[in-house]
């Protein structure tokens, strides 16, 4: 590809910035510090509109930077005033593109490595070439933006529940490695609440467990293992979203814990995040008082974000906000004030804003009406560029479908995600040692229960999977889903089928699904359970439905539906694996929830 002088000299400065990093027959060999005095040297021939733009990453409909399917263009245009990525980029020169399933970004790894290219190009071509830094929400487990042929990992509880922080630096390394290979430089993982509050809604699995320093190893961990990979790490949260009954998608959440409870509770994390060496770290849409008395969601909170983050804990990286378009940080001001707030809060990345155009133009004006200084801007672009830097863009921003053929989904991956998975479930019940299951006693099965709508390319049903499973471990088993339309809870007339068509089986094993004191799942639990065939129960999402589920022969966690998890308890169940997983939350009676049913760290084994 060919530039006028001017732009090639820019990407010439740019380069010779990495030139250290160039380390022969190591494709990801990490690089030296950049020089910050060349790095701002770019950064003081960008135009300021250029700069306004560095600081948003937004999303774009398309599988193409340049030709999206039309349905995808009508969607640009009514929600950017784009048709596609390429022009996103001309018209508000952002510094980064966020994936969505949804958004149709991610249909196949060699897709997403054109997309990846395309966008590269497009940046690559403007007035001042840079590199654009392409991120996705993997966390793995219920939350992964791209699917199979990818390789799919337990997600975070599950590795709390395995509480290897090997294990924990291997699925960083391996989810990281393939999404370099696709040009995925910035993962939105790993999560670093620490989920003390049963009731989170969402948060949950998506948490690696209650008890602070064993989540703060976990994610130091899990950053090593990432950014091994060329892929930038961000830790969130922050300050930490674990102990909230609210959704900050749909409202604003406060967490009333007291400044002392917050340093023992939530901090940890963060802190070893920040010490490992964490690329970018995500604000929450929070209040919490005892930070930040004005009660300003944590997004905009200077006290917060430059106060404790920046000068209490020393971190110096890239502070990406959450979604911009959430309810939680929208209910106190209004779109355009949001991005202006954040930025002098001590945000450098304005995450997927509703209406670009209103949040682009705000910050515009701000530093052209003096509210933010350019100079406060250039502090985020140079740690911006730095990202990029460290992760390689400047020096090699293109993938090859060839790279992405010798690293997403290899053989080698997947058995290490099938190892780690069998390490993760977890075995609560098992009166009169059930488990594991013989095929001469218990050869006939009835696989029942919840099939939730599983995240975009990871399988599923998982109520098929697991008879699939069941079947080719040597077992008979049937699968019967008595939830419909993705809903948990089953009509009377499906706990009616599932009763008829447990007549004659030698167990039944019934996945379940958040289980509440109203919920029919109960009702088609305790019901199997009185026909007297013995009922082994998998807790495919929070482990705290067993408290609910008296009566059951045997009780699995698995943490999340997803295939790999739900073959590795197929594998525990059958016996071909031994059930090592820990509970890494405590499990609170039904009837008194100030007594503990199972603590932290409980697990049977055979």
């Amino acid at each position: 590809m060919h530039y006028p002088t001017s732009r090639r000299s820019l990407l010439t400065a740019g380069a010779a910035l990495v030139a250290a990093a160039a380390v022969t027959g190591q494709a990801h060999a990490a690089p030296a510090r950049p020089d910050r005095d060349r790095l701002r040297g770019l950064i003081s021939r960008m135009s300021l509109e250029e700069k306004v733009g560095q600081l948003f990453v937004m999303r774009v409909y398309g599988h193409s930077a340049t030709d999206p399917d039309p349905a995808d263009v009508a969607s640009n245009q009514q929600e950017i005033g784009v048709a596609n990525a390429a022009e996103l980029i001309e018209k508000y020169h952002v510094g980064g593109i966020i994936y969505f399933a949804w958004a149709h970004n991610t249909r196949d790894p060699h897709q997403i490595a054109d997309l990846s290219n395309g966008i590269q190009r497009a940046g690559l071509a403007q007035p001042t070439p840079l590199p654009l830094l392409i991120s996705t929400d993997q966390e793995h487990g219920i939350v992964c933006r791209v699917g199979e042929p990818a390789t799919l990992l337990p997600g975070a509880m599950a590795l709390g529940a395995g509480g290897s922080r090997s294990d924990a630096r291997t699925a960083g390394r391996i989810s990281g490695a393939e999404l370099a290979a696709m040009g995925i430089r910035q993962d939105y993982a790993p999560v670093a609440d620490v989920n003390v509050n049963p009731a989170n809604p969402v948060i949950g699995v998506r948490s690696l467990g209650a008890d602070p320093q064993a989540v703060a190893g976990l994610v130091a961990a899990q950053v090593q293992g990432y950014q091994s990979s060329q892929v930038a790490a961000t830790a969130k949260h922050f300050p930490g979203h674990g102990d909230t009954a609210t959704d900050s998608h749909y409202g604003l959440p406060k967490i009333t814990h007291t400044a002392e409870e917050w340093e023992r509770l939530d901090a940890p994390p963060f802190r070893a995040a920040i010490e490992a060496g964490i690329d970018s770290i995500m604000t929450a849409h929070i209040l919490v008082p005892s930070l930040d008395p004005a009660e300003d969601p944590a997004t905009l909170s200077k006290p917060i974000l430059t106060g404790i983050l920046r000068e209490k804990l020393g971190y110096d990286g890239v502070v990406v906000t959450d979604s911009l378009g959430m309810a939680g940080v929208r209910q106190k001001y209004g779109d355009e004030r949001v991005p202006v707030l954040a930025i002098n809060a001590g945000v450098d990345q304005l995450l997927n804003p509703p209406d670009l155009a209103v949040a682009w133009n705000a910050v515009l004006d701000a530093v052209k009406g003096g509210e933010i200084s350019e100079e406060r801007i250039d502090e985020s672009i140079l740690r911006i560029l730095e990202l990029k830097w460290r992760r390689g863009l400047f020096r090699a921003p293109y993938v090859t479908h060839a790279g992405v053929d010798r690293t997403v989904g290899t053989a080698s991956h997947r058995a290490s995600a099938a190892r780690i998975a069998e390490r993760t479930t977890t075995l609560l019940v098992n009166d009169g040692d059930l488990l594991p299951l013989s095929r001469r006693s218990h050869g006939n099965l009835l696989v029942v229960g919840v099939d939730p709508a599983a995240p975009s390319g990871t399988g599923g049903p998982p109520t098929a999977v697991l008879a699939a499973a069941m079947t080719e471990l040597g077992f008979a088993a049937t699968a019967l889903p008595t939830s419909t339309g993705g809903q948990p809870n089953p009509t009377q007339a499906k706990i009616d089928e599932a009763v008829a068509a447990a007549e004659g089986r030698d167990a039944v094993i019934v996945t379940t699904y958040n289980v509440s004191a109203t919920s029919s799942q109960r009702t088609l639990v305790s019901s199997l359970a009185a026909t007297g065939v013995p009922v082994i129960h998998l807790a495919i999402r929070n482990p705290y439905d067993i408290a609910r589920l008296p009566g059951v022969a045997a009780s699995l966690a698995s943490y999340s539906w997803t295939d790999v998890e739900v073959r590795a308890a197929a594998r525990v169940i059958a016996g071909k694996a031994d059930p090592r997983g820990r509970l890494p939350v405590p499990v609170q009676r039904a009837d008194d929830p100030s007594q503990v049913l199972y603590p932290i760290g409980y697990g049977l084994r055979y």
